[in-house]
């Protein structure tokens, strides 16, 4: 997926894969001047859920966001109380607005998310500071994977986490990690070999730096480690990115008191830090872990209801929520027929959920894991709208009777 914004006139926001019930139309209105484009948006906009986008005079898209009222969130860029803070500065820049209806506050959710990714909006990502752009804790880089940080998770990570905010205290929480499971942080260019492999002829290898020497590497530039023994320290370290343990924090509490009690106590501050950064990184895990452990279900959620002028496009939507991650949705059923259509679809989610190798596997959409989580921590009576795929026929019939 390209992650940066093509050049010339932005035409559209593009396909929505997480909407049974799309393609939709992105509606604009233009003006020279801010007070012409405010008009048009109280003239215009409706107060549906949706994302909107603005674009700049050279028609590039500067800022993505949503709303569950449309028209409201977007007037109130306008207000004067506004004029200097960051949506005054926006509605400054802009000379056009966007939007894009959506079925529910929660699927605008989706879809703001989705097209942050998309075309990373200079509003969105770059007029951030760096210290608080989101980022991914990654663990992976075959064939000798290591802790590192990420805007977006690669394809090909041992695993992912995220997102985190303080890009500081999360290379903090990196280096800790990288140092307690003794996983090397060198470059790609870096030449690796391992104990157990056969070398043509016997060359005198030096490390690639100091963390060997000081005991916090394991030393794979040298090959003083085998394959597997590196391999059962990446396993470690998975278990704790799974909330699993909480090995590397126990280990620093006893290094913190230890220090202390020799009166090292420029060491017992440096790790003091360290230990804070991860206390934070920890709780997060924790909290995601436990929606990977509690999140799996269907989820009903009705549409909005339409404006008389609206188009019929707010239908409610069924999405498969498999260890806290959105993987597919439809369109929910109204009558037999749809229900039909649905049923074979809601068999094979059941299928899924049942098969054990589909467990650990990851859904196409990672980012989703935190904003469910989110979701359902800010609103636990949405929780009522859930059920097993088993129990479809029961929703269906209970939906068809609303």
């Amino acid at each position: 997926m390209d992650l940066h914004q093509p050049a010339g006139l932005f035409e559209g926001f593009g396909p929505n894969p997480l909407d049974p019930l799309g393609p939709r139309t992105t509606h604009r209105v233009a003006a020279t001047s801010t007070a012409e484009l405010r008009t048009l948006v109280r003239q215009q906009c409706p107060k549906s859920p949706g994302i909107y986008g603005m674009l700049d005079r050279s028609g590039q898209l500067i800022y993505v966001g949503k709303s569950k009222r449309l028209r409201i969130r977007l007037l109130s860029y306008f207000s004067p109380r506004n004029a200097e803070e960051k949506a005054g500065r926006i509605i400054q820049a802009a000379q056009t607005v966007l939007w894009e209806t959506q079925p529910s506050e929660f699927a605008a959710l989706l879809r703001e998310q989705q097209l942050i990714r998309r075309w990373t909006p200079r509003w969105n990502v770059q007029e951030i500071p760096k210290r608080q752009r989101p980022v991914y804790l990654c663990l992976g880089g075959a064939p000798a994977p290591y802790f590192f940080l990420d805007a977006m998770p690669p394809a090909d990570v041992v695993a992912s986490e995220g997102p985190f905010r303080g890009a500081g205290k999360m290379q903090r929480a990196v280096d800790a990690l990288n140092n307690f499971y003794r996983l090397r942080d060198c470059s790609s260019k870096q030449e690796l070999y391992f104990a157990d492999q056969l070398q043509l002829f016997e060359l005198e290898q030096r490390p690639g730096c100091l963390r060997y020497e000081i005991g916090r590497c394991s030393g794979p530039c040298v090959g003083q480690c085998t394959r597997r023994q590196y391999d059962q320290q990446v396993a470690e370290a998975e278990s704790f990115l799974d909330g699993f343990h909480a090995a590397p924090l126990e280990t620093i509490r006893e290094t913190i008191h230890r220090a202390a009690e020799m009166r090292q106590y420029e060491l017992a501050g440096r790790m003091s830090r360290d230990l804070v950064s991860l206390e934070y990184l920890h709780r997060k895990l924790m909290f995601l872990a436990a929606a990977r452990r509690k999140y799996t279900f269907v989820y009903s959620v009705p549409g909005h209801e339409s404006e008389p002028d609206a188009q019929q496009n707010h239908r409610g939507v069924w999405y498969l929520i498999r260890r806290g991650e959105v993987c597919e949705s439809i369109v929910a059923p109204r009558c037999p027929e749809e229900f039909q259509r649905a049923r074979r679809r809601v068999t094979h989610w059941k299928r899924v959920l049942a098969d054990p190798e589909n467990h650990r596997a990851a859904s196409p959409f990672p980012f989703t894991l935190s904003l469910v989580a989110q979701w359902l921590r800010k609103q636990p009576q949405e929780l009522e709208r859930t059920f097993h795929p088993s129990e479809a026929g029961r929703r269906y019939r209970a939906l068809a009777r609303s």
